[in-house]
């Protein structure tokens, strides 16, 4: 009984039709295409609008530390400890009280994502390979989510890499905002996910040509012009 309360109520919430596609997707097949991106290191950070943020301090993840995401990040405690025992860079922007309330992760080399994707994303000599970055709720819209990358930026550069590649899922349109405000570039290259009865993975990389970006971008404002009176 508490299975069919849960789903009418999804139904009354979403809609049948939404319902019944994510129970399709859950229990049948789902289809994640992850667009792959770059950008360079040196280029400076296109002008933003976000708000600014409390004064936080910046730490190295290490297996020692990582229950500083105890708070925010509960779930995550163990993994970070993980990551940061592989050898991958890992830092953690941490409040007054000493909990984390962001971090990101870089590795310049491949990269197999046991955790969430499950498949291996490949690094060319001179890229690192970004991935994990999250903000606590109360630091979303910030620039904190700017911050966050320059320090990881700056890390990789001194360990000899110049460029910074990433995936990021079509329908994140958030992420995908941020890339673009960050001034990333498409590789015109996707990572396809396919899942069968939510169990069986497959992974396949396609390309495509021109940009998938070109609707999230803002429109240039045209220049003021006077007016003859």
């Amino acid at each position: 009984m508490d299975v069919w309360q849960k789903l009418t109520a999804h139904i009354r919430r979403k809609g049948l039709r939404n319902t019944l596609g994510k129970i399709g997707k859950h229990y049948f097949f789902a289809h994640q295409e992850l667009l792959w991106m770059e950008r360079d290191l040196v280029s400076p950070v296109p002008p933003h609008s976000l708000k600014p943020y409390p004064p936080l301090r910046v730490k190295k993840i290490t297996a020692d530390n990582a229950s500083a995401f105890a708070r925010y990040f509960g779930d995550r405690v163990g993994t970070m400890a993980e990551l940061a025992r592989e050898g991958h860079t890992g830092h953690m922007h941490v409040d007054d009280q000493g909990d984390a309330v962001a971090f990101i992760w870089g590795t310049p080399r491949d990269y197999f994502d046991r955790h969430y994707y499950g498949c291996l994303f490949p690094v060319k000599p001179g890229e690192f390979f970004e991935f994990g970055g999250e903000l606590a709720r109360a630091y979303w819209g910030t620039e904190l989510s700017v911050d966050l990358q320059l320090e990881l930026w700056k890390a990789m550069a001194a360990q000899g890499c110049n460029k910074v590649v990433d995936v990021c899922e079509f329908h994140n349109i958030p992420a995908l905002k941020l890339h673009l405000r960050m001034g990333y570039t498409e590789q015109q290259r996707i990572m396809n996910i396919y899942t069968l009865f939510g169990r069986w993975r497959f992974y396949r990389e396609t390309r495509y040509s021109g940009s998938r970006l070109d609707a999230l971008r803002k429109p240039s404002r045209p220049p003021v012009t006077a007016t003859a009176t």
